[in-house]
C-alpha cells in the first residue's frame, strides 16, 4: 500500500509538471515574405511572459533564431513547421544564454538541427547550467544558409554580457532579442545578468550600425516601431 501511494503521488506530480509545461502554446506570425515570428511563453514572477523567436522558411529547410522557452514548446514548433511547410528545421542560432533562447537546444540537436552560439554564450551556458549549442563562432559572423544571409553583431554588454543581434539584409529585419525592449515595456525586466553601466553605449552602437531596419524584433512583447524601441530602451535605463 505504501509503495502504491508513493507511485500515485509521483504520477500526479508528473502530470502536474507536464500540464504546466504544455499549457503554453506556440503562436507563429508572418512578419514579411518568408520571415516569421514565433511566440513562446515562460513564467516570470508568477506571470506568463511572451518571448519572440524568429524563423525563415526556405525551399531547403527552416532557419531558426532562438528556441522556444521550453522543450515542450520547441517540440510544438518543430511539429507545427513540418506540417505547415513540409520542411525541417536545419539550423538554429541563439542570441544569448538565457533559457528563453536556449531551452530547446537538446530537442533540436536530437533531430539533427545544427545549433550555433558565440563562444561567450557557450561559456555562460556551461557556467549557468543552461542547454548548449553544438557549434560556436568567436566574432561577428555572416551565415549564408539556403540562400538566406544572416549577420550576427555583438553591440557590447547590456541585457547580458553575451547578447548579440542578428541582421537579415535581404528582408531588412533586425532581431534585437532581449537586448532591445518593446515599446510596451514599462521597465527593463530582469537585469541580474546584465551590465547597466555599459548598456546605453551598447544600444547607441546598435543604432549606428543598423540605423533604418524595416522591422526590429525585441525579445518580449509586441514589435511595433523600429529604432524607436532602442530609444525607448534608453529611456527605461534612465
Amino acid at each position: 500500500m505504501k509503495n502504491l501511494l508513493s507511485f500515485i503521488c509521483c504520477l500526479l506530480c508528473s502530470f502536474a509538471v507536464f500540464a504546466q509545461d504544455t499549457s503554453f502554446r506556440i503562436h507563429p506570425t508572418q512578419l514579411t515574405g518568408n520571415v516569421y515570428v514565433d511566440v513562446s511563453y515562460g513564467e516570470y514572477k508568477g506571470a506568463a511572459v511572451p518571448a519572440n523567436g524568429l524563423y525563415i522558411v526556405t525551399g531547403k529547410g527552416i532557419v531558426l533564431i532562438n528556441t522556444p522557452w521550453s522543450e515542450a514548446q520547441t517540440r510544438q514548433l518543430v511539429d507545427t513547421l513540418e506540417k505547415q511547410y513540409h520542411q525541417k528545421i536545419t539550423h538554429c542560432i541563439v542570441t544569448h544564454f538565457h533559457a528563453d533562447c536556449t531551452a530547446g537546444l537538446d530537442v533540436l540537436k536530437q533531430i539533427g538541427v545544427k545549433t550555433y552560439s558565440t563562444q561567450q554564450t557557450l561559456d555562460l551556458c556551461k557556467a549557468k547550467g543552461e542547454k548548449e549549442a553544438q557549434y560556436v563562432f568567436r566574432k561577428d559572423t555572416t551565415f549564408n544558409i539556403h540562400g538566406v544571409t544572416l549577420q550576427t553583431y555583438y553591440p557590447g554588454e547590456g541585457h547580458t554580457k553575451d547578447n548579440i543581434v542578428i541582421w537579415l539584409p535581404q528582408s531588412k529585419v533586425l532581431y534585437g532579442g532581449c537586448f532591445v525592449k518593446s515599446l510596451e515595456a514599462t521597465n527593463m525586466g530582469f537585469t541580474g545578468d546584465g551590465n547597466l553601466k555599459e548598456y546605453p553605449a551598447s544600444l547607441k552602437r546598435l543604432k549606428r550600425k543598423f540605423p533604418r531596419p524595416a522591422y526590429l524584433i525585441p525579445g518580449h512583447d509586441g514589435w511595433k516601431g523600429g529604432m524607436e524601441q532602442v530609444d525607448h530602451s534608453l529611456q527605461l535605463l534612465k
